[in-house]
């Protein structure tokens, strides 16, 4: 068995955390980390209390929204946005740590990310928001998005 580097243990929980997703188009995950310790973990879905997506129907999908487009007719959260709150839900300080996504933030996503200091952003699969892209590189946010094979060993393990 060979030892997981510490981005391939990272996004693996990630993996992990996209599978509690309750969004009908697209699961998301994420795993915020500062000196290789989790800080907290975010899925997309519905707000605490409210129901989800998977049991009430998504807006985005009857109306036919394409993706990265109309945000605000999604009821739910975004992972990061998720993640985001839980660290400062429970007083944890997130300056200067990196996030795990399964996927390039968004615009949305960015803003959060870029005011919540974060510096690094770790993802698998790319998201098509140009604006976000432009914000986080002014902001000097590093963005990795892993190769396919570190993609593929971490959904592996």
């Amino acid at each position: 068995m060979t030892r997981p580097s510490w981005d391939q243990y990272f996004m693996n929980i990630v993996v992990q955390v996209t599978k509690r997703s309750t969004c009908r188009r697209r699961q998301t995950g994420a795993v915020i980390v500062k000196d290789k310790r989790i800080l907290a973990t975010g899925y997309n879905g519905a707000p605490r209390g409210l129901a989800h997506c998977l049991d009430v129907g998504c807006l985005r999908e009857e109306y036919n929204v394409e993706s990265g487009e109309r945000h605000e007719l999604c009821r739910g959260l975004h992972a990061e946005q998720n993640a985001i709150i839980q660290a400062a839900l429970h007083g944890v300080s997130i300056e200067g740590a990196t996030i795990y996504c399964s996927h390039q933030p968004c615009i949305l996503c960015a803003k959060m990310i870029i005011n919540s200091a974060i510096r690094d952003i770790l993802f698998l699969d790319s998201y098509p928001d140009d604006l976000a892209q432009e914000l986080l590189k002014e902001a000097g946010v590093k963005q990795i998005r892993l190769s396919t094979t570190e993609a593929s060993k971490a959904d592996e393990l």
